[in-house]
C-alpha cells in the first residue's frame, strides 16, 4: 500500500491488487522503483511503485541486467518488430553501435518471466517505451527517438505466461 496523492493518509491499492489478495507481489520495473539500472545508468523512480516495492508489495525486476547487460549500456531498440515478434525469432534487438543484443534480452526476460510466475505475480507494471518493458509503445528501431505501438520483450514473456502488464500511469488511473 501507498498513499494516495488525493489523501495522504488514505493507503490505496495499485489498481485493486495486492499480495494478499492476489497471490503474489506485483512485478514493477526495477527503475520505476529507484534502482540504477536503465541503460544510462539512472533511475525512472515512480513515487507509488517505489512506495509498493518498500513495503514488500512489488518485485523489483531488470529483465536487461537478469540477460547479463552492464549498466551503463548503449541504448538498445528492437528492429523489424516488437518483442513477441523478438520471442519468435522474427525480431531482433541492436543497440545504437549495431551490437546485436537479441540473445540477452530474450534470456532476461525469459529468466524475470519465469520468477513472475514462480512468485505467483498477478500483474506487471512497467516503464513504457523500453525495448524490455514497453507496454504499448516502443521506439522504432531507427535510434532516431520515433515512436511506434509494440511491447517490449519482457512484457510479451509475462503476457505469454498470463501475467498482466500496464504502465504506471494506467496503474495510478485506475487505483482509483
Amino acid at each position: 500500500m501507498v498513499a494516495s496523492d488525493a489523501d495522504p493518509g488514505r493507503p490505496i491499492r495499485l489498481f485493486s491488487v495486492n499480495s494478499s489478495s492476489q497471490g503474489g507481489p506485483l512485478v514493477v520495473s526495477a527503475c520505476l522503483a529507484g534502482f540504477k539500472c536503465r541503460y544510462d545508468g539512472g533511475a525512472k523512480p515512480d513515487r507509488d511503485v517505489a512506495g509498493l516495492a518498500a513495503e514488500g508489495l512489488a518485485l523489483p525486476l531488470c529483465a536487461e541486467l537478469m540477460g547479463g547487460l552492464p549498466v551503463p549500456r548503449p541504448p538498445a531498440e528492437i528492429v523489424g518488430g516488437d518483442g513477441e515478434d523478438v520471442l519468435d525469432g522474427h525480431a531482433r534487438v541492436i543497440t545504437r553501435d549495431g551490437e546485436d543484443v537479441t540473445d540477452a534480452f530474450v534470456r532476461g526476460a525469459n529468466a524475470a518471466a519465469v520468477v513472475a510466475a514462480q512468485m505467483g505475480c498477478p500483474a506487471a507494471v512497467l516503464q513504457e517505451r523500453s525495448p524490455s518493458c514497453g507496454v504499448r509503445t516502443i521506439y522504432d528501431g531507427t535510434h532516431s527517438g520515433k515512436l511506434k505501438q509494440g511491447c517490449g520483450v519482457l512484457a510479451a514473456a509475462l503476457r505469454r505466461r498470463g501475467i498482466a502488464v500496464v504502465t504506471a500511469g494506467v496503474a495510478r488511473e485506475r487505483r482509483r
